[in-house]
Protein backbone atom coordinates (compact mmCIF):
# COMPACT_ATOMS: atom_id res chain seq x y z
CA UNK A 1 0.00 0.00 0.00
CA UNK A 2 1.74 3.41 -0.89
CA UNK A 3 -0.33 6.27 1.39
CA UNK A 4 0.08 9.83 -0.01
CA UNK A 5 -0.54 12.95 2.19
CA UNK A 6 -2.11 15.67 0.37
CA UNK A 7 -1.34 19.26 1.83
CA UNK A 8 -2.59 22.44 0.82
CA UNK A 9 0.25 25.07 1.30
CA UNK A 10 -0.22 27.60 3.91
CA UNK A 11 -2.16 31.16 3.79
CA UNK A 12 -1.02 34.20 1.92
CA UNK A 13 -1.85 37.32 1.77
CA UNK A 14 -3.56 37.09 -1.38
CA UNK A 15 -5.98 34.57 0.05
CA UNK A 16 -6.74 36.73 2.41
CA UNK A 17 -7.63 38.84 0.24
CA UNK A 18 -9.44 36.65 -1.63
CA UNK A 19 -7.16 37.27 -5.30
CA UNK A 20 -6.73 34.58 -7.94
CA UNK A 21 -3.16 33.41 -7.17
CA UNK A 22 -2.96 30.56 -9.60
CA UNK A 23 1.15 30.17 -10.76
CA UNK A 24 2.02 33.82 -9.41
CA UNK A 25 4.69 33.56 -6.82
CA UNK A 26 3.19 34.81 -3.65
CA UNK A 27 5.29 33.57 -0.30
CA UNK A 28 2.80 32.70 2.97
CA UNK A 29 2.08 35.54 5.35
CA UNK A 30 2.65 35.60 9.16
CA UNK A 31 -0.03 33.31 9.87
CA UNK A 32 0.94 30.73 6.74
CA UNK A 33 4.06 30.02 8.20
CA UNK A 34 2.45 29.20 11.87
CA UNK A 35 0.28 26.64 9.79
CA UNK A 36 2.71 25.44 8.46
CA UNK A 37 4.54 24.70 11.90
CA UNK A 38 1.53 23.85 13.07
CA UNK A 39 0.87 20.78 10.27
CA UNK A 40 4.59 19.79 10.66
CA UNK A 41 4.38 19.35 14.23
CA UNK A 42 1.15 17.59 13.79
CA UNK A 43 2.73 15.23 11.06
CA UNK A 44 5.90 14.28 13.32
CA UNK A 45 2.96 12.71 15.81
CA UNK A 46 1.51 10.72 12.82
CA UNK A 47 4.37 8.67 11.90
CA UNK A 48 7.33 8.33 9.56
CA UNK A 49 7.15 9.32 5.92
CA UNK A 50 9.91 8.58 3.63
CA UNK A 51 9.64 11.90 1.08
CA UNK A 52 8.61 15.21 0.46
CA UNK A 53 7.77 16.58 -2.83
CA UNK A 54 6.59 20.16 -3.32
CA UNK A 55 4.84 22.13 -6.13
CA UNK A 56 7.54 24.80 -7.73
CA UNK A 57 5.65 27.92 -6.15
CA UNK A 58 7.14 29.89 -3.88
CA UNK A 59 4.15 29.70 -1.02
CA UNK A 60 4.21 25.52 -1.70
CA UNK A 61 8.00 25.39 -1.82
CA UNK A 62 7.82 27.34 1.95
CA UNK A 63 5.18 25.59 3.19
CA UNK A 64 6.99 22.17 2.46
CA UNK A 65 10.48 23.39 3.62
CA UNK A 66 9.07 24.70 7.23
CA UNK A 67 7.09 21.00 7.55
CA UNK A 68 10.27 19.17 6.43
CA UNK A 69 11.95 20.97 9.49
CA UNK A 70 9.54 19.48 11.74
CA UNK A 71 10.05 16.07 10.61
CA UNK A 72 13.73 15.93 9.64
CA UNK A 73 13.13 15.47 5.73
CA UNK A 74 14.48 17.62 3.11
CA UNK A 75 12.38 18.11 0.02
CA UNK A 76 12.84 15.21 -2.50
CA UNK A 77 11.70 17.57 -5.66
CA UNK A 78 9.58 19.96 -7.23
CA UNK A 79 7.19 19.23 -9.86
CA UNK A 80 5.50 21.50 -12.11
CA UNK A 81 2.61 19.30 -12.80
CA UNK A 82 1.17 20.12 -9.15
CA UNK A 83 1.11 23.91 -9.16
CA UNK A 84 -1.74 25.54 -9.09
CA UNK A 85 -4.13 26.08 -11.40
CA UNK A 86 -3.15 28.95 -14.67
CA UNK A 87 -5.95 31.29 -13.81
CA UNK A 88 -4.47 33.71 -16.93
CA UNK A 89 -5.97 37.19 -16.59
CA UNK A 90 -7.93 36.97 -13.23
CA UNK A 91 -4.39 36.09 -11.49
CA UNK A 92 -3.91 38.92 -8.90
CA UNK A 93 -7.90 40.09 -9.30
CA UNK A 94 -10.44 39.80 -6.67
CA UNK A 95 -14.47 38.88 -7.75
CA UNK A 96 -15.95 42.27 -7.69
CA UNK A 97 -12.61 43.65 -9.44
CA UNK A 98 -13.25 41.01 -12.33
CA UNK A 99 -17.01 41.88 -12.27
CA UNK A 100 -15.96 45.42 -13.22
CA UNK A 101 -13.64 44.61 -15.71
CA UNK A 102 -15.62 41.41 -17.42
CA UNK A 103 -19.55 41.85 -16.14
CA UNK A 104 -20.73 39.12 -14.06
CA UNK A 105 -20.12 36.19 -16.62
CA UNK A 106 -16.62 36.71 -16.68
CA UNK A 107 -16.58 33.05 -16.22
CA UNK A 108 -17.89 32.86 -19.90
CA UNK A 109 -14.80 35.12 -21.51
CA UNK A 110 -12.05 32.85 -22.71
CA UNK A 111 -9.37 34.67 -20.20
CA UNK A 112 -6.66 32.04 -20.95
CA UNK A 113 -7.54 30.19 -17.68
CA UNK A 114 -6.39 26.68 -17.82
CA UNK A 115 -9.95 24.18 -18.19
CA UNK A 116 -10.40 22.40 -14.84
CA UNK A 117 -10.10 19.07 -16.75
CA UNK A 118 -6.41 19.68 -17.64
CA UNK A 119 -5.62 20.33 -14.24
CA UNK A 120 -7.21 17.17 -12.57
CA UNK A 121 -5.52 15.04 -15.42
CA UNK A 122 -2.27 16.18 -14.59
CA UNK A 123 -2.67 15.72 -10.68
CA UNK A 124 -3.95 11.95 -11.68
CA UNK A 125 -1.15 11.60 -14.25
CA UNK A 126 1.64 12.64 -10.93
CA UNK A 127 0.46 10.67 -8.61
CA UNK A 128 -0.42 7.88 -10.89
CA UNK A 129 3.78 8.44 -11.76
CA UNK A 130 4.49 8.59 -8.04
CA UNK A 131 2.92 5.40 -6.66
CA UNK A 132 4.90 3.38 -9.45
CA UNK A 133 8.15 4.99 -8.50
CA UNK A 134 7.58 5.02 -4.91
CA UNK A 135 5.60 2.18 -4.59
CA UNK A 136 4.94 1.13 -0.88
CA UNK A 137 6.02 4.24 0.80
CA UNK A 138 4.40 7.18 2.63
CA UNK A 139 4.81 10.38 1.07
CA UNK A 140 4.10 14.18 1.40
CA UNK A 141 3.09 15.90 -1.61
CA UNK A 142 2.76 20.13 -1.08
CA UNK A 143 0.26 21.78 -3.80
CA UNK A 144 -2.66 23.87 -4.08
CA UNK A 145 -6.42 23.69 -3.65
CA UNK A 146 -7.37 23.78 -7.12
CA UNK A 147 -4.98 21.46 -7.84
CA UNK A 148 -5.62 19.14 -5.09
CA UNK A 149 -9.71 19.29 -5.30
CA UNK A 150 -9.62 19.00 -8.89
CA UNK A 151 -7.60 15.89 -9.01
CA UNK A 152 -9.92 13.91 -6.25
CA UNK A 153 -13.23 14.85 -8.36
CA UNK A 154 -11.41 13.14 -10.87
CA UNK A 155 -10.07 10.52 -9.12
CA UNK A 156 -12.87 9.53 -7.03
CA UNK A 157 -15.95 11.32 -8.63
CA UNK A 158 -18.57 9.14 -6.78
CA UNK A 159 -16.85 10.44 -3.09
CA UNK A 160 -16.11 14.41 -4.11
CA UNK A 161 -18.83 15.34 -6.49
CA UNK A 162 -17.44 18.86 -5.03
CA UNK A 163 -14.42 20.09 -3.11
CA UNK A 164 -13.17 22.48 -0.97
CA UNK A 165 -9.49 22.42 0.02
CA UNK A 166 -8.36 24.65 3.13
CA UNK A 167 -5.03 26.33 3.78
CA UNK A 168 -2.71 23.63 5.44
CA UNK A 169 -5.27 21.12 4.97
CA UNK A 170 -4.67 17.24 5.03
CA UNK A 171 -5.95 14.88 2.81
CA UNK A 172 -4.44 11.28 2.91
CA UNK A 173 -5.26 8.44 0.27
CA UNK A 174 -4.03 5.39 -0.23
CA UNK A 175 -3.04 3.05 -3.43
CA UNK A 176 -3.52 -0.65 -3.14
CA UNK A 177 -3.06 -2.77 -6.17
CA UNK A 178 -3.83 -0.08 -8.32
CA UNK A 179 -7.33 0.69 -6.38
CA UNK A 180 -7.33 4.16 -4.26
CA UNK A 181 -9.09 5.06 -1.96
CA UNK A 182 -9.70 8.22 0.57
CA UNK A 183 -9.54 8.15 4.43
CA UNK A 184 -8.88 11.50 5.24
CA UNK A 185 -10.30 14.81 3.68
CA UNK A 186 -9.62 18.48 4.20
CA UNK A 187 -8.66 17.90 7.97
CA UNK A 188 -7.52 20.89 9.54
CA UNK A 189 -7.71 19.88 13.27
CA UNK A 190 -3.99 20.94 13.78
CA UNK A 191 -4.99 24.28 13.15
CA UNK A 192 -5.94 26.39 16.52
CA UNK A 193 -9.14 28.40 16.41
CA UNK A 194 -7.27 32.01 15.41
CA UNK A 195 -6.18 30.48 12.44
CA UNK A 196 -9.71 28.97 11.65
CA UNK A 197 -10.88 32.26 12.02
CA UNK A 198 -9.51 33.43 8.44
CA UNK A 199 -11.99 31.90 6.60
Amino acid sequence: MTTIGLIRHGITEWNELGKAQGISNIPLNKLGREQAINIGNRLLDEGKWDLIISSDLSRAIETAQIIGSKINLSISHYDKRIREIDCGEIEGTTEEIRRAKWGSNWREIDLGMESFEEVGKRGIEFLEEIVHTYNGKRILIVSHGALIGLTLQQLLPTMFQSTYIDNSSLTILHNTNGKWDCRLYNCTKHLVKSDLSHY
